[in-house]
């Protein structure tokens, strides 16, 4: 694979960049060892393109796991302890068996936090405007970077996968908040 386009999401390129010289030397390292056409072997069974032979994320996600992990890259999981008392009228949550919620955080090392994303425009957005934040605030990360696809390659996958030109607007469109980290958002092609 290879990097296509970088946007610097609240002074993230630079920020990373500076902080983060050999993690980020890792991550491109990464992304240029991972042969994309190993994992281009998902059927298609949309409507759209019936027996299409696709990428597959959930192949990509594991190329990216098993290049970053031997090099300590971590996957930090955090457990949620919901609180009942935002019910009203006395109501509360059946009880039945006992659940275990959690989020995570694809990699990280260093206080450098990573998401690779090939899903919807909502989970990278939602990588970047909420979870890094709250990695953040709990400790882990200080900065970020999203790993998405860009158009080019979104297309060769399932249809509704989110890209890079479509997050960059979205995020132009919306602009930066005072608790929002800098991240640096990498687009790839195969």
């Amino acid at each position: 694979m290879k990097i296509a386009g970088i946007y610097s999401f609240n002074n993230g390129k630079k920020f990373v960049q500076s902080k983060f010289k050999s993690e980020i030397k890792e991550l491109k390292t990464a992304i240029n060892e991972i042969d994309a056409n190993l994992f281009k072997t998902k059927e298609s069974k949309e409507k759209t393109m019936p027996g299409k032979i696709l990428y597959s994320p959930v192949g990509l996600n594991k190329a990216f796991k098993d290049t970053l992990s031997p090099l300590g890259w971590k996957n930090v999981k955090e457990q949620c302890q919901y609180s009942n008392k935002f019910y009203v009228d006395g109501y509360k949550r059946p009880a039945k068996k006992k659940i275990y919620p959690y989020r995570d955080m694809d990699f990280a090392k260093n206080k450098l936090g990573v998401e690779v994303q090939f899903g919807k425009y909502s989970f990278m957005v939602y990588n970047v405007c909420a979870k890094m934040t709250i990695f953040k605030n709990l400790g882990h990360i200080i900065a970020g970077v999203e790993i998405v696809p860009v158009k080019e390659l979104a297309e060769q996958m399932s249809t509704g996968v989110s890209y890079f030109e479509q997050f960059v607007w979205d995020l132009e469109q919306r602009g930066t908040s005072n608790i929002d980290i800098p991240v640096m958002i990498i687009g790839i092609s195969a």
